[in-house]
C-alpha cells in the first residue's frame, strides 16, 4: 500500500496544528483508516504522512475544493506544498 508525504511551509506553527486536528472527516473521505503522522520543524515547516486506502481516491481529494479550504483556514502556504507518493521500497 502506498503512503503519501505532504510537506509544506505554513504561517504559525500553533494555529495550523489546532486546525490540522479537526480534519479527520477530511482524511476519511481519503480512505486514510489509519493513524495520521505529522511534524513541524523551524516553526515554518510541516509534514504529513499517510497510508490511504484507495490512493486515487484520495488524491481527487487533496486535490479538491475542500482540501484548500482546509490548507488555508490553517494557514498552509498553497504554493510550497509538495505531495510524495512513496510506492517504492527498499529491503533492509
Amino acid at each position: 500500500m502506498a503512503k503519501v508525504i505532504v510537506v509544506a511551509n505554513i504561517k504559525d506553527p500553533v494555529k495550523w496544528e489546532q486546525g490540522f486536528r479537526t480534519h479527520g472527516d477530511l482524511f476519511r473521505s481519503q480512505t486514510v483508516r489509519k493513524p495520521v503522522s505529522y511534524g513541524i520543524a523551524d516553526g515554518s515547516q510541516v509534514a504529513v504522512c499517510f497510508e490511504p486506502d484507495d490512493l486515487s481516491a484520495s488524491m481527487n481529494v487533496l486535490n479538491s475544493p475542500a482540501t484548500a479550504e482546509a490548507m488555508d483556514f490553517d494557514g498552509v502556504l498553497r504554493d510550497t506544498v509538495k505531495i510524495f507518493v512513496l510506492d517504492k521500497e527498499v529491503a533492509v
